[in-house]
């Protein structure tokens, strides 16, 4: 068996070889708990060749190049192994890492990297920095400092506080909860070159969301993407890691080039046998829009359908009606919640939460430990109830074992003979505005939502298992008569099954695609 030392010391193995077993046996010596609060997910050498492998031909001889979340350099050494084709005579390369127990490792990775290019006649310095990308180089924001002709990461992914120095920094891209890889790309477009290159492999929660709005609103300002890889299973990609954020690679430059090229794989075992299409980039995101959604198909089917949902003009809102999140927050409302029926001194409303909610059914009351059914009735809680109303119940948030993103259930008042009730804070709620939807419109509503085209469009933008509200806004639908006629025919056969609402829903698929061919 090859020492560690041999296998060090031999200049035939490929950087990224090396750089892959420093990996390895560091994640050997930290537990889960510090590569989680460092956001630490080490890139596998099958998914860093093909992203050095997307990088195009240098315009000089001498190019610089940024990894701003390095780890053991991995990502670095497979760009540099694919571009010394090009005859390059130097590379300087900036290197960020801020784990101090990682920076032997990565040192020790950079200088094999740099004996392993002098042998090819390439020089190579470098510069390894243990202070916060973010920090220091916020200020490229404004300034325009275009310094590097590649810029490739796999940036770390965790939530920032409102508190956070960066988050100040950069305030201008802040609504909500930011995610740091978000401000990676970010300040990694001023620091490219005109001609450069951006290489990344992030989560595809960036893609829609209001918390990236003012993200996707710069970003897609500011440069434009030329190649898209989509992995179809969750688990694959960092599979060491056991990560199940749906993750994207993507290429952009500064040129005006509209032309995008969606590479799809199952994992990374096929990945070098990606399926490749090439889309003009109006047909993937209006830039004229506020949202900036960025719409990602894999298959014909999904191109069909998003062509489905361009054809219809309407927004919910346009029929006078509204999506909210439920106000029962349960750890704030502890103290209303009862297991149980009161008698008549306590003045009890029907509680719902995410698991009485499935498709096309409500069952109210499910007794699950936790998850009190009954919320009291006083002058505080009311704050927080619903008016008994006709509603469309849409669950926030998806399990990795549900088969469909979105699930709904038509909600009617006559089901308790209550005048409030309450709507649990991991649901979301559909109602009319000052007034109240028809059994037809609630039907039809949830049904639509639950069919697989809606769905598949849902996937085609949302990378995640979150359901939000503002989603659902900017949704398009067909006209509310036509949603109340297909409500009424579920309701006349009483058939609410999948294959009743698929059927009818695929109808208006095969039609629009006829239309759109004739």
């Amino acid at each position: 068996m090859q020492t560690f030392l041999e296998f060090e010391e031999n200049l035939t193995i490929l950087p990224s070889k090396f750089a892959d077993k420093l990996g390895v046996e560091y994640t050997s010596t930290v537990s889960k708990e510090h590569k989680k609060g460092n956001g630490q997910f080490f890139t596998p050498t099958a998914i860093s060749d093909f992203m050095g492998s997307i990088a195009t031909e240098p315009n000089s001889k001498d190019i610089s190049i940024l990894d701003p979340g390095c780890g053991t350099a991995i990502l670095t050494c497979s760009l540099i192994e694919k571009l010394i084709q090009f005859d390059l005579n130097s590379i300087h390369l900036i290197a960020y890492e801020t784990d101090i127990s990682l920076f032997p490792y990565t040192e020790k990775s950079l200088q094999f990297l740099k004996n392993w290019l002098l042998e090819r006649g390439v020089q190579f310095n470098y510069i390894l920095l243990t202070s916060d990308f973010i920090e220091d180089m916020a200020n490229s924001m404004e300034n325009h400092i275009e310094n590097f002709d590649y810029i490739i990461s796999n940036p770390p992914y965790f939530k920032l506080s409102k508190e956070d120095k960066r988050v100040k920094l950069l305030q201008n891209l802040v609504k909500g909860q930011p995610n740091i890889y978000s401000f990676f790309l970010a300040v990694s477009v001023n620091l490219l070159k005109k001609d450069g290159e951006l290489i990344y492999i992030v989560p595809r929660s960036f893609a829609s969301g209001q918390y990236f709005n003012s993200f996707r609103d710069y970003f897609f300002k500011n440069i434009n993407l030329n190649f898209i890889h989509l992995f179809k299973s969750r688990s694959e990609t960092f599979d060491r890691d056991s990560v199940l954020q749906e993750t994207l690679i993507l290429k952009g430059r500064k040129d005006n080039l509209k032309q995008v090229i969606i590479s799809t794989s199952e994992g990374i075992k096929d990945i070098q046998k990606s399926r490749q299409k090439n889309y003009d980039i109006d047909e993937l995101i209006d830039l004229k829009s506020k949202a900036k959604i960025l719409h990602l198909p894999t298959t014909e089917y999904e191109e069909n359908v998003i062509q489905l949902f361009r054809s219809w003009k309407h927004n919910l809102i346009d029929f006078n009606i509204q999506i909210s999140t439920g106000p029962v927050v349960s750890f704030r409302s502890r103290e209303f919640l009862f297991d149980t029926y009161q008698n008549s001194t306590i003045f009890l409303a029907p509680l719902y939460w995410l698991h009485n909610v499935t498709k096309m059914t409500v069952e109210w009351p499910i007794f699950i430990s936790d998850k009190s059914q009954y919320i009291n009735k006083t002058i505080v809680s009311k704050k927080m109830l619903t008016l008994n109303k006709n509603y469309v119940l849409l669950r926030r948030f998806s399990s990795k074992d549900d088969k469909s993103r979105l699930i709904a259930s038509p909600y009617f008042s006559k089901l308790n003979e209550t005048d409030l009730i309450g709507i649990e804070n991991k649901l979301n709620y559909i109602y009319k505005i000052g007034g109240e939807l028809s059994e037809s419109e609630c039907v039809g509503i949830s049904a639509l939502l639950n069919s697989k085209v809606f769905d598949t469009y849902f996937r085609t933008f949302n990378g995640n298992v979150n359901v939000s509200a503002t989603e659902i806004r900017l949704m398009t639908f067909p006209n509310i008569e036509i949603i109340s006629e297909f409500g009424s025919e579920l309701i006349a056969e009483n058939n609410y099954s999948e294959e009743k609402i698929n059927s009818i829903v695929d109808q208006w698929l095969e039609q629009n695609i006829l239309a759109i061919n004739e």
